[in-house]
């Protein structure tokens, strides 16, 4: 479950944004070395900025949306995948769905491509698969003999599918 995000007039209220760098500036002295002027926010585990309003933690991305537009989508996509890369241009409104699409090749990948995975055995003259998750469900797009033929193909695949949201 998503939490409440304060007001726009709240959070304009104790904080400045500039959409270009993506930070946070206080508004408000509260003492214990939070000062005016001083930027707001931290980065949590995952390598998100996290920002305290009222006792309560938020993500920074969340933030900035509802202080630029007054409204916060059911999720907030950067763009480059910088989790902690605030600045506006790099936000977008999303579903969980187009959130999903958005994403970097796996950390395990053998072959380090988005979409490609090779077949083990030996003898196969194209060993090279490439695939693509559409609705969750897994869309078989051919065999390749390089890798970097099956990634081309998942990236057209991906722009079909995905758009905008594409992540080759």
């Amino acid at each position: 479950m998503i939490k409440k995000l304060p007001s726009q007039k709240r959070i304009r209220e104790l904080f400045n944004y500039d959409p270009e760098t993506g930070k946070f500036l206080r508004r408000m002295d509260r003492g214990g070395g939070y000062r005016i002027g001083t930027e707001a926010g931290s980065l949590n585990t995952d390598g998100y900025v996290v920002i305290c309003i009222d006792g309560v933690n938020y993500r920074g991305h969340r933030i900035a949306f509802v202080y630029m537009t007054g409204k916060c989508p059911p999720e907030v996509d950067h763009v480059n995948l910088v989790r902690s890369d605030n600045r506006f241009e790099n936000l977008r409104s999303a579903t969980r769905a187009q959130n999903r699409m958005n994403i970097p090749v796996h950390k395990n990948s053998m072959v380090g491509l988005k979409g490609v995975s090779f077949r083990k055995k030996n003898g196969y003259r194209r060993p090279y698969d490439a695939r693509i998750r559409v609705n969750g469900k897994l869309k078989h797009i051919g065999r390749f003999v390089t890798a970097e033929e099956a990634h081309a193909a998942y990236a057209v695949a991906s722009k079909k599918f995905f758009g905008e949201f594409a992540r080759a």
